[in-house]
């Protein structure tokens, strides 16, 4: 089989690949959260902690959208690596194969600890494993009604890759797109159209989407997600290469980052039933408070970081590669941890501070043995160690 053909490396984005370290790096922190607020988890805490929540609050409505913004520019600059089925086929390996791997391996002992905690499941986990999680179909009905096997935390992976196809298949039919479609963007949103313009589709996905396709991230009949990540991903790609827009938004970064707490603020009046303005239903009134702090946080977080996070150095280098083997293993981590933790009896915060240590150790320990074995690499989300075209790519993100 012939190389797939490759292009000159495109001068790399230094500020992007710190916000996505910082993004997959905020999902320890948050799913650990998930433990102790009032929201649905796979298992919880003892404890309830709801101070928490608004400070959840502040990272929830923008944290995943923007980890889809800067997978959209990052595949607009591996376009200019590999011809397009080349790159369709890279991506496929890429994600499908850490995804199906973790679907059989890394996220059954989630589940098993699930039915353990909520239904009290007396066998092991290989009765488990066997006799549910690989009967593909609904299991445990009616309560907790687990549609097995399942992806959980890595529908982010299935996703990005529907999301890619998609792309893929459109360049095909129209190769000009990405330069043509990003230029009008550019113009549309130059001066203040960067704050606002991008607000009123998100806002838009909250008032009319959210309220009868709400969140489920298992794919199919999942329409509010796919209008606001899809929406991310795009404006991600389309800009990629638009610098004027990018400047914009570090010039204006103080200003999206004012508005975006003034918007939050709002958010949380409204959230609690104070100043909904009596000729609007509240929910559109917390939908489009919602919707428009999202996008200016993101805008505020992507100018910052234009301005102030362009330090490269061995450290990003290391994490750039190993945030993906992190985002796989993590989530699994947590809730084996926390649910070893569970009835011993610990302080809210010791208990907290227990699993947040084990899961990065645990994270860390399986990155550096991954990232030694050449056959294990590719299961969790990295290239095979040699060749031309792993050292050429190497360091592209997810």
């Amino acid at each position: 089989m012939s190389k797939p053909e490759i292009f000159p490396t495109p001068e790399r984005r230094i500020d992007l690949d710190w916000v996505r370290i910082g993004a997959f790096g905020l999902l320890i922190f948050y799913h650990v959260g998930m433990l102790y607020v009032s929201w649905g988890f796979h298992i919880k805490s003892e404890h309830r902690l709801t101070w928490l929540e608004p400070l959840m609050l502040v990272l929830n409505p923008w944290r995943l959208s923007l980890l889809f913004l800067v997978s959209g520019v990052a595949t607009r600059f591996m376009l200019d690596k590999f011809t397009l089925p080349a790159f369709a086929g890279a991506r496929t390996a890429r994600l499908l194969v850490p995804l199906i791997f973790g679907m059989l391996v890394i996220v059954p002992p989630q589940s098993y600890d699930q039915i353990r905690e909520s239904l009290g499941y007396p066998a092991g986990f290989l009765d488990f494993y066997v006799r549910h999680y690989l009967a593909f179909g609904s299991e445990f009905c009616p309560q907790p009604c687990i549609v097995l096997p399942t992806w959980n935390h890595l529908w982010f992976v299935v996703y990005l890759w529907v999301y890619t196809m998609a792309l893929a298949v459109v360049l095909w039919l129209w190769p000009a797109a990405a330069d043509r479609l990003g230029s009008k963007l550019a113009t549309a949103l130059a001066g203040p159209g960067i704050l606002v313009l991008p607000c009123v589709l998100f806002v838009s996905w909250r008032v009319f989407l959210f309220p009868a396709f709400p969140s489920t991230h298992a794919l199919f009949g999942d329409w509010y997600n796919h209008a606001d990540y899809a929406t991310a991903f795009l404006i991600g790609f389309l800009l990629a290469k638009q610098p004027r827009v990018w400047s914009e938004l570090e010039r204006q970064r103080w200003l999206a980052f004012a508005a975006a707490i003034g918007l939050f603020a709002t958010f949380m009046l409204f959230r609690g039933g104070f100043g909904v303005a009596s000729w609007l239903p509240p929910r559109w009134c917390v939908s489009a408070a919602y919707g428009c702090y999202q996008w200016l946080a993101m805008a505020a977080v992507l100018g910052h970081a234009r301005r102030w996070l362009t330090a490269d150095g061995p450290l990003r280098r290391y994490l750039t590669e190993a945030i993906f083997p992190y985002y796989i293993v993590h989530q699994t981590a947590i809730i084996m941890i926390a649910h070893a933790l569970r009835d011993r009896g610990l302080p809210a915060g010791v208990e907290a501070a227990i699993v947040i240590g084990g899961t990065v150790l645990t994270c860390a320990a399986t990155y550096e043995i991954v990232r030694r074995i050449n056959l294990l690499r590719p299961l969790f989300g990295l290239r095979m160690a040699g060749g031309g075209t792993a050292r050429a790519a190497r360091q592209q993100p997810a």
